[in-house]
């Protein structure tokens, strides 16, 4: 007995009619006469899609549903055209009756809602849902100290004390391996033989694992807060920009603009942030001819912070600043902010090295 079995066209890599005779009382193919799992309509559609030279994320799925696919592919022959058309039929009216489509897990919604929900509140439910790491948490175990990873090592299995030695640096390893009993690294390089079939999932786990053992923070995009970034480049922005930007940030977030201004200072803000042995340093950085202007246009709001520097540099530059700028005439707001500005680039520099520090500004009562 032989069955005739089609596919629609011969873009799918089988020919378009083919013959199969029945083996051991079963045929290899499919026939529309019994009902299809949902397995096979699945890879059915696939099967199809892909011929027809479509793109699809498969990757995106979990690993154990890229498996299943694949070994329900591996398992089928030929589809005749009635079993084909209904599958089709059947998929092509799912799609029709979906209205809304809700991403899969708490990352997907998390993206969604960006910007929608505060980042704290987001940080919660990561962490509550252990997804404190979006990346690899053996990046954050990795720059332990060999004192703190080697009490951990001890209190765990071998086989998970194998994966921990496996993700560091050889040397780490190599040191931390020479500081255990040799019993206990005689089983852990044994175990670390068995670990070649362990899945990535399973590493990960374990990551987490010991992360969370050790309180481990995960990396961070950022190594400053949202405050101390803003507040650094309000630093060196121009004043109509700087009482712009925080008068907006007073109308969206109050607490959030006075923190800035707590973090922040201006040119005027120096005499009472800066030390009064840190000004010589300060200065190094800038031109001298920067230095003039600021002597040139001192201001009522300025004036403070002109003699705080004229006060705390040698006599002899001061001396010399006044004389150059008497010989100056009137000098543009933007030229002269400019200068300022140079200054305050400078003390940020020099407070980001860890070169000097700044006076903490006082809080309002």
């Amino acid at each position: 007995m032989t069955t005739e079995l089609t596919l629609p066209n011969s873009r799918s890599g089988v020919p378009a009619s083919a013959s199969v005779r029945p083996t051991g009382g079963r045929l290899t193919g499919i026939r529309t006469g019994p009902s299809l799992s949902r397995r096979q309509k699945a890879a059915i559609v696939v099967r199809l899609l892909l011929a027809e030279g479509a793109s699809l994320p498969l990757a995106d799925l979990p690993e154990p549903l890229q498996a299943e696919l694949t070994t329900q592919m591996s398992q089928m022959r030929y589809v005749d055209r009635a079993t084909l058309k209904s599958v089709i039929e059947e998929f092509a009216n799912e799609l029709d009756s979906i209205g809304l489509v809700f991403p899969g897990g708490l990352e997907g919604a998390l993206s969604i809602l960006g910007g929608v929900i505060s980042a704290d509140m987001a940080a919660r439910l990561r962490k509550q849902a252990g997804m404190v790491w979006f990346n690899d948490p053996w990046e954050s175990l990795a720059s332990f100290e060999i004192d703190q990873l080697l009490p951990l090592l001890k209190r765990q299995s071998p086989e998970v004390g194998a994966v921990l030695l496996s993700k560091l640096k050889v040397a780490k390893a190599a040191e931390i391996l020479g500081k255990l009993p040799g019993e206990k690294a005689r089983r852990l390089t044994f175990a670390m033989s068995e670990t070649a079939d362990v899945d990535p999932d399973t590493v990960r786990r374990i990551g987490l694992s010991l992360a969370a053992e050790l309180k481990a923070e995960p990396p961070r995009a950022f190594t400053t807060g949202a405050v101390a970034r803003v507040g650094a480049i309000l630093n060196v922005s121009a004043s109509a920009t700087r009482d712009e930007v925080l008068n907006g940030l007073s109308e969206d977030d109050a607490a959030f603009a006075d923190e800035v201004r707590r973090a922040i200072f201006t040119f005027a803000d120096i005499p009472d942030r800066i030390q009064p042995l840190d000004v010589p340093a300060v200065l190094r950085n800038v031109p001298q001819e920067s230095l003039v202007i600021i002597v040139a246009s001192v201001s009522s709001d300025t004036k403070d912070a002109v003699e705080f520097l004229l006060q705390n540099m040698s006599k002899r530059l001061a001396a010399t600043l006044r004389d150059e700028a008497e010989e100056m005439g009137p000098i543009k707001t933007k030229v002269a902010e400019a200068a300022q500005t140079e200054v305050i680039t400078a003390i940020r520099a020099l407070v980001d090295s860890g070169e000097i520090q700044l006076v903490l500004a006082e809080e309002d009562e």
